[in-house]
């Protein structure tokens, strides 16, 4: 997928994108992805769902109340005052350990205050949807909560990104690429009507 984007061009509960990993087991977790819509309603960035936990690692923006939620083993730990923007292209990350059961989001390279989450692994099968938010292990999507716009650049890491390569990363300098998910060389499958284009950011 390097050089390429996804784009969701209208809102359904059905069209999404599953990135595949063989991981079965993660203490340290830093996702980040690039975004462009134009929603006011809630929305997911970055949807991963175990067995037990439909919203193990979950991105949600809610634009109406000034949040970005970042859930972790069906907890929500939320996140105001992000300089969310319609229509323009940004950088989203999140991070979590484990071990300190710190919570972390980063918007456009920004850190937000450090806040308290889980203190357990994510374990067992992982399924990691785009555009959609999982309610259940691979399914029961809302199109109220669906994605509408366009993603690239989604990398996932086992371990907590620096605020170094976090800020490289926003600014599309060198960054270390996803050990866990590397989007220029992702496995992934397409349901419904997602289109691949060019990325934008590459022309």
């Amino acid at each position: 997928m390097f050089g390429k984007m996804l784009v969701f061009p209208q809102a359904t509960n059905s069209a999404h994108v599953r990135l595949t990993t063989s991981r079965q087991n993660l203490g340290a977790v830093t996702v980040c992805m690039r975004y462009l819509t134009d929603l006011t309603r809630a929305f997911s960035f970055f949807s991963l769902a175990t067995p037990s936990y439909q919203n193990d690692f979950l991105l949600f923006k809610n634009p109406a109340r000034d949040e970005i939620s970042l859930s972790v083993r069906n907890a929500d730990i939320i996140f105001k005052g992000q300089d969310f923007q319609s229509n323009r292209w940004q950088s989203i990350c999140g991070t979590r350990d484990a071990a300190s059961g710190l919570v972390q989001l980063w918007v456009d390279g920004k850190p937000s205050a450090m806040k308290l989450g889980t203190y357990s692994n994510i374990t067992g099968p992982m399924i990691i949807v785009l555009g959609q938010e999982q309610d259940s292990h691979g399914g029961a999507f809302d199109i109220n909560q669906s994605f509408v716009g366009m993603i690239t650049d989604v990398h996932m890491w086992d371990y907590i990104l620096c605020p170094h390569h976090i800020d490289n990363y926003n600014q599309k300098f060198n960054f270390p690429t996803g050990n866990v998910l590397n989007w220029n060389s992702v496995e992934f499958q397409i349901t419904g009507r997602v289109l691949i284009q060019k990325d934008q950011n590459q022309c």
